[in-house]
């Protein structure tokens, strides 16, 4: 199983708050200047998914990800995205949680602002002479 996951030199683990910058293609039918012209315009543009990562599955190449955000109404909305994708432009890391499991699917059956609560990671300052008498 993997709790960790690497892309471009940005490592996040299951529980942290991240986006993910993913590209779209949209296309779409316009109007010619012609009558009856019908023509069709490619767009790509990029979209942010942000939420908790709630899991994480496969080896390799075939490694996946879940990430679970509240959409508008408290709607939960989890999507699959597979980690070696030429679609993932970019992966920012927001928060860094402090989680004991490796699937949080427990954050499914909670509600509202409860569902995005996580215990935080805090990174505590190492005392050089700790420990020497």
């Amino acid at each position: 199983m993997a709790n960790e996951a690497t892309i471009n030199e940005t490592t996040f683990h299951v529980g942290d708050t991240i986006g993910v910058h993913y590209k779209l293609i949209e296309k779409e039918k316009v109007a010619g200047k012609a009558k009856r012209e019908v023509k069709e315009e490619v767009r790509e543009r990029i979209q942010i998914f942000e939420g908790i990562v709630i899991a994480m599955r496969g080896e390799g190449d075939n490694k996946s990800f879940t990430v679970r955000r509240i959409a508008t109404g408290g709607i939960g909305v989890e999507r699959i995205f597979p980690l070696f994708s030429p679609w993932i432009k970019k992966i920012t890391v927001k928060k860094q949680g402090n989680v004991r499991r490796a699937k949080l699917y427990y954050l499914r059956n909670r509600e509202g602002k409860e569902a995005e609560k996580l215990k935080e990671k805090v990174k505590t300052p190492v005392a050089k002479n700790a420990g020497k008498k």
